[in-house]
Order: C-alpha cells, then sequence, then structure tokens
C-alpha cells in the first residue's frame, strides 16, 4: 500500500484545511457512497492527529496518513490524492497493489 498526494491536492490541502500542530491530513473508509473499487462505501478526509497510523508521509510538514484501523477499505489498493479541476476538490485514484495481496 502507497499513498502518493500531487502537489495540486497539497496546495488545495494547504489553502483549505487549518491545521493545529500534531494534527495531520486522515484518509479513511466510511460507509455510503462509491469509489472507483468500492461499492456501498465512499473516502473520507478529516483534520486529525495520527494515533496508530498504517502508513504516513509527510511532505511541507504536513502529514497525510491512513490509521490501521482503516486497513480493510485500503488494503491491496494505491491511494493517489489528486486535485479535480472541475469540481475544484480532491479526487481519489486507487490503484491495484499485488504486493499487498500476498501479505
Amino acid at each position: 500500500m502507497q499513498l502518493e498526494i500531487t502537489p495540486k491536492a497539497q496546495s488545495w490541502f494547504k489553502e483549505e484545511i487549518s491545521l493545529e500542530p500534531g494534527m495531520g491530513i486522515r484518509f479513511y473508509g466510511k460507509i455510503y457512497g462509491k469509489t472507483d473499487v468500492h461499492d456501498g462505501f465512499s473516502i473520507g478526509m478529516s483534520a486529525d492527529k495520527p494515533v496508530e497510523p498504517l502508513l504516513k508521509k509527510e511532505i511541507d510538514g504536513v502529514t497525510y496518513f491512513i490509521e490501521e484501523t482503516d486497513d480493510w477499505f485500503f488494503k491491496g489498493y494505491d491511494l493517489t490524492v489528486d486535485f479535480d479541476e472541475k469540481l475544484e476538490e480532491p479526487k481519489y485514484v486507487f490503484t491495484k497493489n499485488q504486493e499487498d495481496e500476498k501479505q
């Protein structure tokens, strides 16, 4: 499992989300909605403090992370967080990850 945040998405997060010290951007699975790879579930995002991060990436002083409790949602996929120019919001791209399937 890998996490990539594109430069355009990074800019959006820095402009739109105020983070207090120690806080980061958490990505998680939530009930209802749909993604390219999940039916009945969508991806959520919040300003939060890492507790038990499964995956954590720091870029330009901002920590982006996925908690261990959300392994069920991301297992088997890499996540790229990009920016949708038309909707002016983040978009999430899942790519199948064979490495996670072997574990």
